[in-house]
């Protein structure tokens, strides 16, 4: 085992739409040697912001190229475990991409010091528990130390109630002699809202009309029940699909006299003091750095900001998992 490890920590990011959870490793002081996204936009996005190395394709076809790495991120399709999806799992195309991650870590001889894994929190009971124990098993018999943590975004600096399952792996031959444990990294209190992330100038295209507001802001139809709740302190959680506007139980949606007073209405077409978050307060409530470059379009960025990884949680865990790793260096030097 290399003495370096600590220092060189060679990363690989898999299914790494815009960087997110990279953005948090590499502000950390990890070195992202290879990257791959199969989604065009996201790529586009990427290589504007994060790295212009960014592999576009499907990983099926590129895996066999993966360089040797000590530290393996994968925030892997979410869609089979999702509440919002059909919940099928490894019945799900996509949910055999965790195979493929299996494939990745046996490529080579030397194996990933750390695998960090990211999710819904529905994976931890889907199907019961059955499928993460069948993903805890396969890495356990790969030769890891498991942890799995819920972590929620506004535990972390960003006020929006975001829970996502982080799965960190340890290969044991590394550990091997320490009796130092893992701990993810602790709650912070809140001291941001929503409102203190609100752009000072918005659009008049981000307004509701006055038409489609009654339905924005009800409650449900038939046997559907959600309660509807506007101009929340604490974001609710962004989603990929966002961009479709949801009834406000589901998205969020501000009151904005300040930029309503600056248009005027079209006859038609009257507009409503109400409207949705613009994209670039999503960067901001995914802590997406202000120097980020918009170079896709509004609903493409909804999409990608709604379905990527918070970078402050990203960079807490990051920094967690750093500390460790030079715990247990101190630990077989001492």
């Amino acid at each position: 085992m290399r003495n370096n490890f600590k220092e060189n920590l060679r990363t690989i990011s898999l299914f790494s739409g815009i960087g997110g959870l990279d953005l948090g490793f590499i502000e950390s002081g990890y070195k992202l040697i290879w990257a791959n996204e199969m989604d065009k936009h996201a790529v586009q996005a990427y290589k504007a912001n994060i790295d212009k190395n960014i592999i576009e394709g499907d990983i099926l076809d590129l895996y066999k190229e993966i360089p040797e790495n000590d530290v393996l991120l994968a925030g892997f399709p979410c869609q089979p475990f999702s509440m919002m999806g059909k919940q099928k799992g490894f019945e799900d195309e996509r949910g055999t991409l965790f195979f493929t991650i299996q494939k990745i870590i046996e490529l080579h001889q030397n194996k990933p010091k750390v695998i960090v894994l990211e999710n819904v929190k529905n994976l931890l009971t889907h199907q019961k528990g059955q499928t993460f124990a069948k993903m805890k098993e396969i890495l356990e018999t790969l030769g890891y130390e498991v942890h799995s943590e819920v972590l929620d975004t506004k535990d972390y600096g960003l006020p929006q109630t975001r829970r996502r399952v982080f799965v960190v792996c340890f290969l044991k031959s590394f550990l091997e002699g320490s009796s130092t444990k893992f701990t993810f990294p602790e709650p912070k209190p809140l001291k941001l809202t929503m409102y203190d992330l609100l752009d000072e100038e918005v659009e008049k295209k981000y307004f509701l009309s006055e038409k489609i507001l009654p339905t924005i802001l009800s409650n449900g139809s038939g046997n559907y029940y959600s309660k509807s709740e506007i101009d929340l302190e604490i974001a609710r959680p962004l989603t990929a699909t966002m961009h479709k506007m949801h009834r406000a139980s589901q998205d969020n949606y501000y009151t904005d006299n300040k930029n309503r007073s600056r248009f005027k209405d079209e006859i038609n077409k009257p507009i409503s003091n109400i409207r949705r978050i613009t994209p670039n307060e999503c960067r901001k409530l995914q802590g997406f750095p202000d120097k980020w470059k918009f170079v896709v379009s509004d609903t493409q960025s909804y999409r990608q900001f709604g379905n990527a990884v918070s970078v402050n949680v990203s960079r807490a865990l990051a920094l967690r998992i750093k500390e460790y790793i030079g715990m247990i260096n101190n630990e077989k030097h001492s």
